[in-house]
């Protein structure tokens, strides 16, 4: 019950930032968000099934990559998206969209994509997943924050932004936490399975960005249009990952793990994408035309 109220509290300070015309930029700025849903929503969880397929991980393992690849991208993505030139205000509207969506995407591509492996689905049934219940803690947690924090932002604008402050915050410090009880928990499982956990992250992430950025090419959008999905597409909601993992999963080892990892390691990469796009192109395009 706590970890349900503290990540609401957490996605209305994420609304308080979101306005309408987020929302209207779909039809500002069509090709950018189809992208972005293709990307996010489509690409994302079945180039997941794909690499589960290849690699055959531990069912919790792929399990836990599902997850995460169902889950929406994180508002940290917008703070990427700025630092690294890409355009901001597409990245706002494609998180703001994929919030709205994530209520209904979310349950239905983990469901989905879960129950096409055979050793994921076997861990479905087992558990007895009420997809139902899914649906209602996703609505709650996500819905219902994302109306009021939207309704507070086009009401009280000064309160909106004073709020937000504040809850960022506490939205760091109780997910830093929430990734230390996670690790805690399955400390032993760690250890014996820290490189596979590290290496599917990295290999899962990586294809979420380049992903992301290849959408972007094929719908013939801008570079920072491409960065945007990319960053989009490569930092995903870990922290709704591991909530729905608690609350449906007893915090299962390995589900817990790939999360909880995903939720450390997306701020790397896009710290690394920041940095190859604002100092390593730069130079290498000035390389090349004084060559």
């Amino acid at each position: 019950m706590v970890m349900n109220v503290s990540l609401a509290v957490i996605m209305f300070g994420v609304a308080l930032e979101l306005q309408i015309d987020h929302f209207k930029a779909i039809f500002k700025e069509p090709k950018g968000v189809i992208a972005g849903f293709i990307s996010q929503f489509l690409f994302l969880p079945a180039i997941t099934y794909g690499v589960i397929w290849l690699l055959n991980p531990h069912p919790s393992f792929a399990l836990g990559m599902i997850m995460v690849a169902a889950c929406p991208g994180g508002n940290i993505s917008n703070f990427f998206s700025q630092l690294a030139g890409g355009n901001t205000a597409l990245s706002v509207s494609l998180t703001a969209i994929a919030t709205l969506l994530a209520i209904i995407a979310t349950p239905l591509n983990f469901t989905f994509w879960a129950g096409l492996y055979p050793p994921t689905a076997e861990i479905l049934q087992a558990i007895r997943v009420d997809i139902y219940q899914v649906f209602q803690i996703v609505g709650l947690i996500l819905g219902i924050p994302l109306i009021l924090g939207m309704m507070v932002r086009h009401y009280k604008p000064a309160l909106a932004l004073k709020w937000t402050h504040w809850i960022k915050r506490f939205g760091i410090i109780f997910f830093g936490g929430f990734i230390v009880v996670a690790f805690s928990m399955n400390l032993e499982h760690f250890m014996d399975y820290v490189h596979l956990v590290i290496g599917l992250v990295f290999l899962h992430n990586l294809l979420a960005l380049a992903g992301g950025y290849t959408w972007g090419k094929v719908f013939r959008l801008g570079d920072a249009d491409c960065r945007s999905l990319a960053i989009e597409t490569g930092i995903q909601n870990s922290g709704l990952g591991l909530l729905l993992i608690f609350t449906f999963f007893n915090a299962l080892g390995g589900m817990a793990l790939i999360a909880a990892w995903w939720g450390i390691w997306h701020i790397v990469a896009g710290f690394g994408m920041v940095f190859y796009w604002t100092k390593v192109t730069p130079r290498f395009k000035t390389h090349s035309n004084y060559a």
